[in-house]
């Protein structure tokens, strides 16, 4: 090697003509150069032997000229190795597969110090098993430049790195928590460096001397510490020495800071990135004063406040990106902002902007351009509260790449100037107020050429009010890949056009009234990956032909509409979906086969889908990857196998169905599982809590199941909903249940249970609907109920509970809506302190021995004195779509009816069925709210309030059985809504006020009053002979008037004839007229015949 390497250098000295002083100091320096070189060669090849290359990135490192190897610079005339450059050309983020395949590992060998006039070496996105940095880096004196980035280096940076005097260059940016400082003093050492790249290093060690240290690196250019566990004050320097600092990026430490003020004495700063971190106060105005900043990027500070007419009250003539995301700016946009001319990107997003967008009246100032921001490609002012309608000079930003508005409060229409954005490639206006039909063309595409909107690739426009017709120029949107539209008013068929789109990879247009058929043309979508039309009021058949492109297709999303689907038995789809819906689609009545093929499904809706079969066997051997079954309300039927092969943390509603056998368990731990309303039987599985104890939704209501309820059910610690109602359950109700710490709703009611209310049930703090009914508990109501203050349902009806009503319910209860203890054996009376149950809309006490008066407060329950106008559907435990919907069995109007969807709007008080006395409380009349009213079958006394009439919302009123007494008050006619009324068997008296609303009732209502007299009952009151004659002068007047109608209309008819008949009898006399007469008709007609013909003509003729 030495031989061949420095044969060529001895030929030059032989034939060099130089004297024997000048020949033996150059010797020497040849000599020292030839060793080098072998030198050098050597070195490399024990590089090559420590690392570890796998796809043989070094396999030219082979024969003599390594100054030729990769990633190998020598220089020219000494062929000393100057540069390695070993960086992988891929990254772990973009692309880990070539990643991990051109990834060297292994070891560097120290050896490499021998490379003296090394001044380049770059190791980054490798991965050497997280090995440290080796110490003998610290030793390349020449080194200029070099970067471990994001190489699999791990532990402490040595601190021997301060010896690289010459280095200008220093990357050491890594993953946490792989590489650590615990300070930076050796750094001082560093006098050269310009460019530290440090981000991902943790330096939660360093403190806050960072700067101070930094500072003292003169000619620092640009710095990142971006994600480095910083944390605290950033401190200031004594003195600025950051003379050349360009960049400084901070972003993603945990600063709690105010914004460091000595930045905005770094006139050389062009790039600031302080984003993610917890910076607060106001953004500094002196950020407009830098004089060459271009990139300034604050997000993500929730705590940085900011006046915008202040922060845009210059032109930053100079700033390119300006990124204030998530901080917290105040007022409208200003028009100033018009004269940005060199901003490229703007984000405000989900910074609190309020108010309208500006309109520039004027020119804009200083820029080439007259139009306003004539650069600007990105704009984000989405999740904001801006309001109005879209200002023109959007339609201006000729460079407009992206544009995001959505969920704001915009209104008007839909902007047709959009189409002047020839570079629009992003649009974004969902979850505004935009209103009206889409336009049916749209601005400006003759400056795009021939197409409309070349670029866009993304239109969202979802939750809108949008309405009309989806516009024929969406499918000239060539390059479209996303549609979005989903949420609106939109009518009419959908244009089989769309289906020409061949790049769409995402089309939602569900919950909007769309009619029609599918096209089929959407079957040629082969990009498509997602589709949803779901919630329209879609029909028609769907064949093979509707998929049978759709090769790349996830997601299907068909359901509530009216689609029959009509494919082969023998059908194989040509996707592999992941969610499917097709609920409220007609499926059936065979369990469709070609499901079989679908082996990567996971989300699975075919719920209302008239399905009439068994489950197949097949179907059980490809559920293990499901994790929502949705096959709800069909009439599926036969056994299901237990265990449930489904897959883990599953949500499984099955409800609705005619199965039958035994409850299955589950071979994976699931969270819902409703098997309600079908004809399960026997017990519950004695060990359900331990084979699911993960269970958040369970109900198994409506079957025919007997046993206990297993203790083991208190092993579902997260259970939010236990509803185990309408079976034939028996037994005690378990003291485990206790230990569902999480639960929201838990319902027993309408079986066979017995035994006392667990005491241990006062812990179930987080209660809210707790339904016992109907069944054969006794004992007291436990005091540590008192403990449930969130409870918003309490249904003990129909049991066997006995005791008083304790006084701390009305304490205890404040979110109570709901109190329903009828038909058990309470006694004593009514405590006052339920008047102080401010959420009350049902009291349900009756059917019990309760006693004494009615207290005057209840007049005072505020929920009552509200008139309920607004439905609001009471669901609890609201999981991934599924919800326990809040019902109650109530008396009213002399019927006992269930209510669930409009529970909301019941407001009623039942005091029936017990022994209370006293005067009828003048108080109840302020329930202005009251629907129902019930108080019958008691010892109530006194006499109906007149101010009754306020109660303008009752429609159920029922009094009867008392001892009530007096006149019926004249103005419960007015009570308009009042649809059942019952006062029978009381002590009324007096004339019955049969006018208005009271009109509606028959004598039902009335009877067992033996005072009462009038209409609608038979009695007659005293007087009525007076009555009757006055009713004589009344039917004489109204026979007076008749009279008079009679000759008006003998007048009316009398002069008709006349007028007809007198012009008859004289044209029948005198014939000259006659016929004079008759021409003169003829001639009008003749003159209309031919207007009409020439009017039809002149149609014809342009048609």
């Amino acid at each position: 090697m030495l031989l061949y390497d420095g044969s060529e250098i001895l030929v030059e000295v032989a034939s060099a003509r130089i004297t024997g002083v000048v020949f033996l100091p150059l010797l020497g320096s040849l000599l020292d150069a030839i060793i080098s070189i072998e030198s050098d060669w050597d070195v490399l090849i024990d590089i090559k032997n420590g690392i570890k290359d796998p796809n043989n990135r070094l396999s030219s490192w082979k024969g003599s000229n390594y100054c030729q190897w990769h990633g190998i610079d020598c220089e020219n005339d000494t062929r000393a190795i100057v540069s390695i450059d070993l960086r992988n050309p891929y990254s772990r983020w973009n692309a880990y597969n070539n990643w991990s395949l051109m990834s060297l590992s292994g070891e560097i060998r120290p050896s490499l110090i021998k490379l003296r006039s090394l001044q380049y070496l770059d190791l980054s996105f490798n991965s050497f098993d997280d090995i440290p940095i080796p110490q003998f880096f610290g030793s390349l004196k020449n080194l200029q430049y070099l970067n471990l980035s994001y190489a699999g280096f791990s532990g402490a940076i040595p601190s021997n790195l301060g010896n690289l005097s010459n280095l200008q260059y220093l990357d050491l940016s890594s993953r946490l928590p792989y590489l650590f400082a615990n300070n930076l003093e050796w750094m001082v050492g560093l006098v050269s460096l310009k460019y530290l790249h440090m981000n991902g290093v943790d330096m939660s060690m360093v403190g806050s001397d960072w700067v101070e240290v930094l500072n003292k690196l003169p000619y620092l250019t640009e710095l990142h510490l971006s994600g480095c566990n910083l944390f605290g004050s950033i401190s200031s320097p004594s003195f600025i020495n950051f003379t050349s600092l360009a960049v400084i990026s901070i972003s993603y430490n945990n600063f709690d800071s105010k914004f460091p003020q000595w930045l905005l004495n770094i006139s050389s700063l062009v790039f600031i990135d302080v984003s993610f971190n917890y910076i607060y106060g106001m953004i500094p105005l002196g950020l407009m004063e830098l004089p060459i900043l271009q990139y300034l990027d604050l997000s993500w500070n929730r705590n940085l406040r900011g006046s915008l007419s202040q922060l845009f009250s210059k032109s930053w003539r100079k700033i390119e990106v300006l990124n204030l995301r998530r901080s917290n700016l105040y007022g409208a946009i200003p028009s100033s902002i018009r004269d940005f001319c060199n901003l490229k990107y703007l984000n405000m997003k989900e910074t609190g902007l309020s108010g309208k967008l500006p309109e520039f009246p004027n020119k804009t100032r200083g820029c080439d351009s007259e139009s306003p921001l004539p650069n600007l490609t990105y704009l984000d002012l989405s999740y904001n509260k801006l309001s109005g309608k879209l200002p023109e000079w959007i339609g201006q930003l000729q460079n407009l790449v992206d544009l995001h508005l959505s969920h704001n409060f915009l209104q008007g229409w839909f902007p047709n100037y959009i189409g002047r954005l020839c570079h629009l490639q992003f649009l974004s206006m969902d979850s505004n107020n935009l209103k009206g039909s889409l336009p049916k063309s749209l601005e400006g595409i003759q400056n795009c050429g021939p197409k409309t909107l070349p670029n866009l690739t993304t239109l969202c426009l979802s939750n809108n009010q949008f309405d009309g017709e989806l516009p024929e120029w969406l499918s000239r949107l060539e390059n479209l890949v996303e549609l979005s539209m989903s949420h609106n008013k939109l009518q009419g068929p959908i244009p089989a056009s769309l289906g020409t789109l061949q790049h769409l990879t995402s089309i939602s247009l569900a919950r909007n009234e769309l009619n029609g058929s599918l096209p089929d043309s959407f079957g040629q979508l082969s990009e498509l990956s997602y589709f949803d039309v779901s919630c329209n009021r879609l029909a028609g058949s769907l064949s093979e032909e509707h998929f049978s492109k759709l090769i790349r297709l996830n997601e299907l999303h068909l359901g509530s509409n009216s689609f029959i689907l009509n494919v082969s038995s023998n059908w194989i789809p040509p996707f592999q979906l992941f969610e499917l819906g097709m609920n409220s689609c007609n499926l059936g009545p065979s369990f469709p086969t070609w499901l079989q093929s679908q082996k990567k499904v996971w989300d699975l809706d075919l719920s209302n889908a008239s399905i009439s079969s068994c489950i197949p066997n097949w179907f059980w051997d490809i559920s293990s990857n499901i994790v929502r079954l949705n096959l709800s309300h069909n009439q599926l039927q036969g056994q299901l196998p237990n265990p449930l092969n489904v897959g883990p943390t599953a949500y499984i509603d099955l409800s609705s169905n005619l199965f039958e056998g035994p409850i299955p368990l589950s071979n994976q731990y699931i969270q819902l599982l409703d098997l309600s309303n079908n004809f399960f039987s026997g017990p519950i599985p004695l060990s359900i809590g331990e084979f699911m104890p993960y269970l958040s939704f369970l109900s198994l209501s409506g079957n025919q199941i007997i046993g206990p309820v297993p203790p083991s059910i208190g092993h579902m610690r997260i259970a939010a909903v236990i509803d185990l109602s309408r079976n034939s359950l028996a037994g005690s109700i378990p003291w485990t249940l206790s230990n569902c710490s999480h639960l929201i709703v838990l319902d027993l009611g309408n079986n066979n249970l017995s035994g006392t209310i667990p005491q241990s049930f006062g812990s179930l703090r987080l209660l809210q609907s707790l339904h016992l009914r109907n069944n054969k508990l006794s004992g007291e109501l436990p005091f540590s109920f008192c403990n449930l203050s969130n409870l918003e349902t309490l249904d003990l009806s129909y049991n066997r509970l006995s005791g008083n009503i304790p006084a701390w319910v009305g304490a205890a209860f404040m979110n109570l809506r709901i109190l329903n203890l009828r038909f058990n054996a309470f006694t004593g009376g009514l405590p006052f302190e339920l008047s102080n149950l401010s959420s009350l809309h049902v009291l349900d006490l009756a059917g019990n021995h309760l006693s004494g008066t009615i207290p005057p407060t209840f007049g005072d329950l505020k929920a009552m004195d509200q008139e309920e106008t607004i439905n609001k559907y009471l669901l609890y435990g609201r999981l991934a779509g599924h919800y326990y919907e809040e019902r109650l069995v109530v008396s009213t109007k002399g019927q006992i009816l269930e209510y669930t969807k409009t529970l909301s709007l019941i407001v009623s008080m039942d005091l029936s069925n017990n022994k209370l006395s006293g005067e009828f409380p003048k108080k109840l009349t302020n329930l202005r709210g009251l629907v129902i009213l019930n108080l019958s079958s008691n010892c109530i006394n006194g006499s109906i309030p007149e101010n009754i009439s306020g109660m303008r919302q009752l429609a159920s009123l029922d009094l009867s059985s008392n001892k009530l007494s007096g006149v019926i008050p004249r103005s419960m006619s007015s009570l308009s809504y009042l649809g059942y009324l019952n006062l029978s068997n009381n002590n009324f008296s007096g004339v019955i006020p049969f006018i208005g609303q009271i009109t509606t009732f028959d004598a039902c209502a009335f009877y067992g009053n033996p005072g009462l007299c009038g209409a609608p009952l038979v009695t007659k009151c005293e007087g009525e002979n007076q009555d009757q004659g006055q009713s004589t002068i009344d039917q004489e007047e109204e026979n007076d008037n008749g009279f008079i109608d009679e000759w008006f209309y003998l007048s009316v008819g009398l002069g008709f004839a006349v007028g007809i008949l007198f012009p008859f009898f004289i044209l029948a006399f005198k014939r000259s007229w006659c016929e004079a007469y008759f021409s003169f008709v003829d001639k009008i007609v003749n003159k209309l015949g031919l207007a009409r013909r020439g009017a039809t003509n002149g149609r014809n003729q342009r048609g």
